[in-house]
């Protein structure tokens, strides 16, 4: 196996689109604990530009939430996996694509702008 320097490509950060992504940011910050991230001046980040969302312990990866003008109409082929309580997510606005059960052992959900995602218990 490669070692970075070899690699054509580094892993940087993760990007999620969204029609509303004011709102959507502030989803995912209660969902999964993070918080928004600071500009590198300390101003006030435009309302129509990208959000970055982070992990409040330094831990998780940096993650984008980008304004696009429609929201997503295909089934995406790249999905985030979380520990969690699907209960306590859908109490946040999340919905139900599919229980676990015999042939899965996480349930698949989707934020409340249709992203799915899946959560293990």
């Amino acid at each position: 196996m490669a070692d970075n320097d070899e690699a054509p490509a580094r892993f940087k950060d993760l990007a999620l689109d969204a029609a509303d992504h004011q709102a959507l940011a502030d989803w995912w910050c209660e969902a999964i604990g993070y918080e928004r991230g600071p500009t590198d001046d300390g101003s006030t980040r435009p309302l129509d530009e990208p959000v970055p969302i982070v992990d409040r312990d330094g831990d998780g990866p940096l993650i984008w939430i980008n304004p696009v003008p429609e929201k997503g109409r295909a089934k995406s082929h790249m999905h985030f996996d979380v520990w969690g309580d699907p209960d306590r997510l859908v109490a946040l606005g999340a919905t139900v694509v599919r229980e676990r059960d015999e042939e899965i052992e996480w349930h698949v959900l989707a934020d409340p702008e249709g992203n799915e995602f899946c959560v293990f218990v």
